[in-house]
């Protein structure tokens, strides 16, 4: 059973963690050289239209001043509004539309990646030197080695252009419009129980989620390997199988729980990186999330946009070590002393 305690005190670690992430932002945003109204205004702008933009922006009060309304505004999720991505709308809505995109890819991929990676690294391990677990460690390997930006164009040529069975970007089909609930357009499609629109979502997901997966199960099985081989060798393990007991059940009963703390690791480091990282798969897919909005912001000096964006995949971020944490005490309580 998780303790409460432990709970509470990981979810006080975050405060300081946030409150350090969001005076690193600050200090970054504000420090840099040049005037992030002139920015924002132009350099054909008038030095009035300058000045004014300052004060509405708070830039001319003084430093403490404008980092306490920073911290202040963060508490309430209001980073202001975009001035050059989407000018004149709020930075949570923009971030409210583009997170739950990011979010499907990071979630099925990760998926994908624990779904076959578990089941690998364990049969890597128990095979041990033989002919499976060579050509386990060889596909690990090749995952991990190839980079999204060549892996995404050749499955985008192998399915969509040779084969002609997938769609080559995008999250749906054109021809179908889904109420939006949740941002989650496979969830969406299903909650409008619109079964068509589900599989052109489905099949238009599946190209990028295979891409993140792929790393994602490479990682994960090799992880898996080297934790089950460390486990399977251990004093108790060996007890049990003189008692006895089969290898199957000696593995999956006695040394697989065990096995998993350092890969829950893994996979938790991953996902908050998923997050931040598939930039690059949604450029690829042509798929327009809270990555792409990043590099966007930072390119056109959006700075509220910025500062939103960053906020948010700490927070994420944190949340997900948080569920890392509680993983852990479940599955060896004496971590929760």
């Amino acid at each position: 059973m998780i303790s409460k305690r432990f709970v509470l005190k990981r979810l006080l670690l975050l405060i300081p963690v946030l409150l350090g992430v969001a005076t690193v932002v600050f200090s970054i945003l504000h420090l840099s050289p040049g005037n992030p109204a002139r920015t924002i205004a132009g350099q054909r702008a008038s030095q009035a239209y300058v000045h004014n933009l300052e004060h509405q922006l708070g830039l001319d009060k003084p430093i403490w001043v404008q980092y306490g309304d920073f911290l202040w505004k963060t508490l309430q999720f209001d980073f202001g509004q975009s001035y050059k991505v989407q000018n004149g709308t709020a930075v949570t809505s923009i971030l409210a539309n583009k997170l739950p995109v990011t979010l499907e890819l990071a979630i099925y991929g990760q998926i994908f990646g624990i779904l076959f990676g578990i089941p690998l690294g364990i049969l890597s391990a128990v095979k041990q030197n033989t002919i499976t677990d060579h050509l386990t460690r060889i596909g690990a390997l090749s995952g991990i080695s190839i980079p999204i930006f060549w892996s995404g164009p050749l499955l985008i040529l192998l399915f969509a252009q040779m084969l002609n069975v997938l769609p080559t970007s995008g999250r749906i089909g054109l021809e179908y419009s889904v109420q939006s609930f949740t941002g989650l357009i496979t969830i969406d499609t299903l909650l409008n129980a619109n079964i068509p629109a589900f599989i052109s979502a489905f099949q238009h997901l599946l190209l990028p989620c295979l891409v993140l997966g792929i790393y994602q199960m490479a990682l994960i099985s090799r992880m898996m390997r080297s934790s089950m081989l460390e486990v399977i060798r251990q004093d108790y393990i060996r007890t049990a199988r003189a008692k006895g007991q089969g290898t199957k059940i000696t593995t999956l009963k006695h040394g697989f729980r065990n096995a998993l703390i350092p890969v829950v690791t893994v996979i938790g480091i991953q996902f908050g990186t998923l997050l931040g990282g598939a930039v690059l798969t949604e450029k690829v897919f042509a798929i327009s999330g809270i990555g792409q909005l990043l590099v966007k912001s930072i390119t056109s000096t959006d700075y509220p946009v910025v500062q939103g964006t960053v906020l948010l995949f700490a927070l994420l971020f944190t949340l997900v070590n948080l569920g890392v944490d509680i993983t852990y005490s479940y599955l060896d309580p004496r971590i929760q002393q």
